[in-house]
């Protein structure tokens, strides 16, 4: 699964520089402010998107003996897409080591066991299936199927509008410097 980044970098390199020799710190602050303002509706998309992704089943096969086995509580009782859903992050740098916005997972924020489930809900292998031990036994599997590339189809349809926004942005504060 790809981070988001917002591109013309260098324009905000630029403009990082001649508002820290302009001094003037309101400038940069609505800078990033507004940047942040342009990639809040792409968080909350992907969070969305996420939290009603639809996950189906094969539905439960039969044991050995010819009977369809009964379920069992859950081994975890974290809710998978909310739990990804809150660890979708936005930050604002306009430093010289990664200037723009930045939507990610913040995989520090996933339990253990999780942490590789965006980029499987988004990607798989193969695409749309998601493997998994059934109530936790090792023995048994099982497969579930999602749409794929939530993630990726999500941004795509958000990146147009959010560099029209930052080049909005980028132009008002070179017209406010000058």
């Amino acid at each position: 699964m790809r981070d988001v980044r917002l591109l013309n970098t260098g324009t905000l390199l630029e403009l990082q520089r001649r508002l820290r020799s302009a001094g003037n710190e309101n400038i940069r602050s609505s800078m990033q402010r507004r940047i942040r303002r342009a990639a809040e509706p792409l968080k909350d998309d992907l969070q969305d998107k996420i939290r009603g992704l639809d996950i189906r089943s094969d539905g439960r096969k039969r044991n050995r003996d010819g009977a369809i086995p009964h379920g069992g509580p859950s081994p975890t009782t974290r809710p998978l897409r909310a739990t990804i859903a809150n660890a979708i992050r936005i930050s604002v740098r306009t430093s010289a080591g990664g200037a723009g916005a930045r939507v990610w997972i913040d995989r520090g924020r996933l339990p253990a066991d999780m942490k590789n489930m965006p980029k499987v809900l988004n990607e798989g292998p193969p695409p749309g299936r998601i493997r998994h031990p059934v109530f936790g036994n090792r023995r048994r599997w099982a497969s579930q199927y999602v749409q794929p590339y939530w993630w990726d189809n999500t941004v795509r349809s958000h990146t147009p509008r959010i560099e029209r926004e930052v080049g909005r942005v980028l132009d008002d504060v070179r017209r406010r410097l000058t």
